[in-house]
């Protein structure tokens, strides 16, 4: 009697919250922050979507350094380029954990200065970031925000842009607001490519970027890379469970400029892991030149990159015909 009394008492309010949950299931159905460009896109999305949707297959792994520097296109290896803005060790097994991604028969992780450091935030739109128990609308909230004030300002008249593909969103209001009657929906396509890396900054710039890097990280020790060494751990018995062809490369930095100082410490402690299951590691960290880099960590598209790509390419095929 007391529950049926409560429902009586409460059923509004209890048939807003169904439809807030029918509706946020249905929305985390869609994905639209996977399938509609209407949406900021991540780069584990932008991924997929450069691969029609493949979600398997052997891979490069890494962070934005691993973007920068290897051309899947013109390599010959097959390795899938799976470089994430901020990747880190423990992103790649979250990923692998809740079964987004299935890596097959190989997979080659790069580690530059900054891959392994624990503090250092990733980007909270990837996927394994989100709880299971969290609403979908809560979790994206801002990007709805966002394009939903897209959507408010082309749905008026005097909002929309003689070409659609230039609206920007709502710089100013008319005086007088009415329907737009020409194309109500227009949006501004997201963003779907990765961030690569043109030219080559002054050594100005480099110099105040090294000071900049030195006064965040420089006075690290191997506790500040603790989460992400536990989660190598986690990949190399997942690699041996798995029967993965595991290849680590310390990925290049601009050797014109000091090496990090907790870096010689923290590629001790991760090749002796290595060693011990046998991984093959290529070390080029600073054999690199200043003329290939555009920063101190990534490489130029045009000038290093082609050579790092052609590099990891023979490394890949000479452990290859060694192993038969």
């Amino acid at each position: 009697m007391k529950l049926a009394a409560f429902l009586r008492k409460n059923s509004f309010l209890l048939l807003l919250v169904a439809l807030f949950v029918l509706s946020d299931f249905l929305i985390s159905m869609w994905d639209p922050m996977v399938t509609s460009r209407r949406f900021y896109k991540n780069d584990f999305t932008k991924t997929l979507f450069h691969h029609n949707g493949l979600d398997h297959g052997p891979v490069f792994f890494g962070n934005s350094a691993v973007t920068g520097a290897y051309i899947e296109n013109e390599s010959k290896s097959g390795l899938i380029e799976l470089g994430l803005s901020y990747g880190k060790p423990s992103d790649l097994k979250a990923m692998l954990e809740q079964k987004l991604f299935h890596v097959e028969d190989e997979l080659v992780i790069g580690i530059d200065v900054h891959t392994m450091i624990d503090s250092l935030d990733t980007d909270p739109t990837y996927q394994w970031f989100k709880p299971w128990y969290q609403p979908y609308v809560y979790t994206y909230r801002d990007y709805f925000r966002d394009s939903g004030q897209e959507l408010a300002c082309a749905l008026y008249q005097g909002l929309l842009k003689q070409d659609a593909s230039q609206l920007k969103g709502c710089a100013a209001y008319p005086e007088t607001l009415k329907l737009s009657e020409t194309n109500p929906l227009a949006y501004q396509p997201r963003w779907i490519d990765k961030e690569l890396y043109f030219g080559q900054k002054s050594d100005d710039e480099l110099k105040k970027k090294w000071v900049e890097y030195d006064q965040r990280f420089g006075w690290m020790s191997q506790a500040d890379f603790k989460d992400n060494v536990q989660a190598m751990d986690w990949i190399l018995s997942y690699a041996k469970e798995h029967q993965l062809k595991l290849r680590v490369i310390w990925m290049p930095w601009n050797k014109a400029y000091e090496l990090p100082r907790y870096m010689p410490a923290l590629k001790e402690d991760v090749n002796r892991k290595l060693a011990a299951y046998n991984v093959p590691v290529l070390d080029v960290m600073q054999t690199y030149d200043r003329k290939y880099f555009h920063d101190l960590v990534h490489l130029s598209r045009q000038e290093g990159a082609p050579v790092f790509t052609k590099e990891v390419d023979a490394w890949l095929l000479s452990l290859a015909k060694s192993s038969k």
